[in-house]
C-alpha cells in the first residue's frame, strides 16, 4: 500500500475516535494478483473508558482492488470487549456516543462501533455495524463489559 494512503487512513481512524491496533488475520481466499481475502482481527481502547479493550474482527477484500484501497469489504463484523484493567472513567458519558469509524470502501460505507450506557444495570453495551449513504447493512453484532457496581458510571 502506498505510504501516503496508508498515512491518511491512518489519520482519519485517528480522528474518527481511536486507532485500532492489529492483533492477527487468516487468509480466507488465495488470489493470484494482490492480497489474499482476509478475515482480520482489529483491538481497540475506548478513548472514554479507561480498562475496556474491543477486538472487531471482519473481513478485508484482496486481490487488485483491495491493495489499490478500492474495493468494498463486506458488512459482516463481530466484536468482543473486554475489562483489561482497572475500569476508569474519568468524565460522564453520553448515554450513546461513536466510539470508533472505519471507511469499508472507497465511498460512503464506515464500520461503526456504538457505546451505549445500561445505566440500570451498570453496563457498558457496544454495537458494530456497517453503513452506506443510500443503504446500510442489518447485520450487526454486540457485546456488553458489566462494571462494578462500586464504580457507578456517570452519564451525561
Amino acid at each position: 500500500m502506498d505510504k501516503r494512503l496508508a498515512l491518511l487512513l491512518g489519520l482519519c481512524v485517528t480522528a474518527c475516535g481511536g486507532a485500532a491496533e492489529p492483533v492477527g488475520e487468516v487468509d480466507t481466499a488465495f488470489k493470484l494478483i494482490g492480497p489474499d481475502h482476509k478475515v482480520v482481527v482489529e483491538a481497540y481502547d475506548d478513548p472514554q473508558v479507561e480498562g475496556v479493550t474491543c477486538y472487531v474482527s471482519r473481513a478485508r477484500t484482496g486481490g487488485i482492488s483491495g491493495a489499490l484501497g478500492l474495493a468494498e469489504d463486506k458488512a459482516e463484523a463481530s466484536i468482543a470487549c473486554r475489562q483489561v484493567g482497572p475500569i476508569r472513567i474519568a468524565r460522564p458519558l453520553p448515554q450513546r456516543e461513536e466510539v470508533y469509524a472505519e471507511r469499508q470502501s472507497i465511498l460512503f460505507k464506515r464500520l461503526r462501533v456504538v457505546r451505549m450506557v445500561d445505566a440500570k444495570r451498570n453496563t457498558l453495551i457496544y454495537l458494530t455495524y456497517s453503513d452506506k449513504l443510500i443503504d446500510g447493512s442489518p447485520q450487526n453484532a454486540v457485546t456488553a463489559v458489566p462494571v462494578d457496581r462500586a464504580t457507578p458510571i456517570p452519564v451525561k
